[in-house]
């Protein structure tokens, strides 16, 4: 299964990874020649992607191995870092672009040529079509770095559009000699900054609130209480934390059963806790439970 699940992932990676080069390529020389800053920004963003790519390539493997002597919790850790990592390249990136655009507002503009409108757009389906697949795999199999590739690809889908709308604007402005116009193709260089940002915020934050152990959300606490309490012996739900570890889930579970239970029964009722917790929720790696007595109240 974890052989399957890193071949899986790591095809997904190369897909993004040999798109991403050509998009680059593409982009950047287009934005160059057709005097497109927006379109340059967007293939900017690409060449990050490139870099992603390349990284989670090389740690997915590692990842994938399982716990040993001095990892005991696996190595799943490996791709929230790499999450990480990419949340750290796109933010520099968002804020390069900012600032060559920004300058650019002070100097003499012109319009690109409707080249890099057809390159905008054959980028933006390219981005949608590598987004569906690549997000798809991460919810699959519990991906965080295909994850982060996937919001690689949601923020291009975006700042790919942007760019198209700028240069159209841009080009209307030149053909109709209205020059406030000209300016939507530096206007939109921002925007796909701003883009590049929010993304890069948003895996900055979810990879260190993983590193740091944050609970899970509340709706799957929610669906493990579910799950304990149909079990009639459990009288009560004393404790239940559960976290993150790469694409697992670790469970901490305290419960109250009956104090004239027997130590055998008490085990056989964890186990089958456990089980079914691990059987519902397939991303559930271990679950440990401590059992307290129960005394009816007189």
């Amino acid at each position: 299964m974890v052989g399957s699940r890193e071949s899986i992932v790591v095809k997904v990676a190369w897909i993004s990874l040999v798109s991403n080069i050509i998009l680059t390529v593409g982009k950047v020389s287009t934005g160059l020649v057709a005097h497109s800053d927006a379109l340059f920004a967007d293939g900017i963003h690409s060449a990050a992607d490139v870099f992603a790519s390349v990284i989670v390539l090389l740690v997915i493997k590692f990842a994938s191995q399982p716990a040993d002597d001095e990892h005991p919790y696996g190595h799943g850790k490996a791709e929230v870092i790499v999450s990480g990592l990419v949340g750290l390249i796109l933010l520099l990136v968002s804020l390069y672009i900012i600032v060559e655009a920004i300058s650019g507002l002070f100097h003499e503009v012109r319009s690109p040529q409707m080249v890099a409108l057809w390159a905008a757009l054959i980028s933006y389906v390219a981005k949608i079509a590598l987004y569906r697949t690549s997000i798809n795999t991460a919810e699959k199999h519990h991906s965080k770095a295909i994850e982060a590739i996937a919001l690689d690809h949601k923020a291009d889908i975006v700042a790919s559009l942007a760019a198209a709308i700028g240069i159209l604007v841009s080009v209307i402005g030149a053909k109709f000699d209205i020059t406030v116009l000209l300016y939507g193709d530096l206007v939109a260089g921002i925007f796909v900054s701003y883009l590049i940002f929010k993304i890069a915020r948003t895996m900055l934050v979810d990879s260190f609130d993983i590193l740091l152990d944050r609970m899970v959300d509340q709706d799957m606490l929610d669906a493990f209480k579910v799950i304990i309490r149909s079990f009639p012996e459990v009288r009560r739900i004393d404790g239940l934390r559960a976290r993150e570890h790469g694409q697992n889930i670790y469970i901490d579970l305290r419960i109250s059963i009956m104090h004239d239970k027997s130590i055998k029964q008490g085990h056989d009722l964890a186990r089958e806790i456990k089980t079914t917790l691990m059987e519902r929720h397939p991303n559930v790696k271990e679950v440990l439970i401590h059992l307290n007595p129960y005394f009816e109240e007189v």
